[in-house]
């Protein structure tokens, strides 16, 4: 499977979710990539859009390696292997999930302008271009329950079978476009073009606002 960009990908995944979602409230982006997926899908669901804003932990040695996530709250999710692996010290992850917590804040700021979404005792579909290790998504759905969230939906163009099975333990329903059966799993091998989505894009996907 071989997406041509994150907008076809979003189309796809909006057409397959029509017939398998029944009711959602609102749909949310995780950014950058993440966003351009939902915007097409809460096209197709006829949805307004709006964010989640969660961040993933990097190994210091290999950011794009994460060892957990972190959410708006500053609630850590470590993967223990990853971080006994590396032998990541508790003052490493502090200090990661400092930085990473106030680029949360400052997407927050941008893309936000500081509002605060309400998500209590609603339907959340929860988007992001594709799913690898999970970590990320998974301190997004934990946040949302947190916040009274009535059920959490998770979807994606494109993720491994292990992790959509992760998944399943956490949200309410989970859907992926393409499961990945074994071997190596990049997001960007799924897509011909995965250029890195700006900030401006972002705020251009969002123009019409965010509830």
């Amino acid at each position: 499977m071989l997406f041509e960009n994150r907008e076809s990908a979003g189309r796809l995944l909006g057409e397959y979710l029509k017939e398998r979602v029944k009711h959602a409230d609102l749909v949310l982006g995780i950014p950058r990539g993440g966003v351009v997926v939902a915007k097409e899908v809460a096209k197709a669901l006829g949805l307004p859009l709006s964010l989640l804003i969660v961040r993933k932990l990097g190994v210091p040695s290999n950011p794009e390696l994460a060892f957990g996530a972190i959410d708006p709250d500053g609630e850590i999710y470590l993967d223990n292997w990853t971080v006994e692996y590396f032998r990541l010290s508790e003052e490493d992850i502090k200090k990661i999930a400092r930085m990473e917590l106030e680029k949360i804040r400052e997407r927050e700021r941008r893309f936000l302008r500081d509002k605060e979404v309400d998500f209590k005792d609603k339907s959340l579909l929860v988007i992001d271009d594709g799913i690898a290790t999970g970590l990320t998504v998974i301190a997004g759905v934990e946040y949302l329950k947190r916040k009274g969230a009535k059920k959490v939906i998770v979807a994606t163009p494109v993720c491994p079978a292990e992790t959509l099975r992760k998944l399943q333990s956490h949200a309410d329903e989970v859907y992926c476009y393409h499961t990945a059966e074994g071997g190596s799993f990049a997001v960007g091998m799924f897509y011909k073009d995965f250029r890195q989505v700006e900030d401006k894009e972002v705020e251009e996907l969002l123009k019409d606002g965010v509830l």
